[in-house]
């Protein structure tokens, strides 16, 4: 059985960024595009630009409080409709929706807010959706050793919406599936209906 830490640190090892090598190659890129950066309304814009994506592309650490799981409770605990905010690693432009987070407790049980910003720190990076889903279920289950862990993403793509195929309104949900939420057919069934009970 493996030993579940009290406050495991969620932190992303990445190297940091260069704040102004970002604003220089940000003002680079629009002047390649064609747009006039020196006039009143622009001139701010590389730094904008460069400030928002480093926002999106930073994950905040924190640590994943849990706690005793003395009453010994068995059942699935699910957070729906949690905020998903991302960048597809294909064009960068964003994606978001929300996310439905599930575990079936072993020893241990999570602060609630936790498995939110669990999905925001994912989220903060470019990246496929499906990528982010198995992201937040596997790094879920390697924390806190529960008998099963179910996550569905649903989430429009401006690369989609925007550009390419022109298509608003559709909307992606993926699924990833773990331990008992994904070998025990009653447990996977309940997880699935819940998470969708509201679409």
């Amino acid at each position: 059985m493996t030993a579940v830490p009290l406050r495991p640190r969620v932190a992303h090892p990445a190297p940091g960024a260069d704040r102004d090598a970002a604003e220089r190659a940000a003002a680079e890129l629009l002047v390649a595009l064609g747009i006039d950066v020196t006039g009143e309304h622009l001139a701010e814009t590389p730094r904008r630009m460069a400030n928002a994506l480093l926002e999106m592309t930073t994950p905040r650490e924190f640590d994943l409080t849990t706690f005793p799981n003395d009453e010994g409770y068995d059942e699935l605990v699910l957070v729906e409709d949690i905020p998903v905010h991302s960048l597809c690693e294909h064009h960068m432009l964003p994606f978001s929706g929300v996310a439905h987070v599930g575990y079936l407790p072993g020893r241990r049980i999570l602060g609630l807010s936790k498995l939110a910003r669990l999905v925001e720190f994912h989220a903060r990076r470019p990246q496929t959706q499906e990528r982010l889903t198995q992201g937040v279920a596997r790094h879920l289950h390697e924390l806190v050793d529960p008998h099963g862990v179910g996550v569905v993403v649903e989430a429009d793509h401006t690369c989609m919406s925007l550009r390419g195929a022109r298509a608003p309104g559709t909307r992606t949900v993926t699924s990833t599936l773990l331990g008992q939420l994904r070998d025990d057919p009653r447990s996977r069934a309940e997880f699935l209906s819940l998470a969708k009970g509201h679409r």
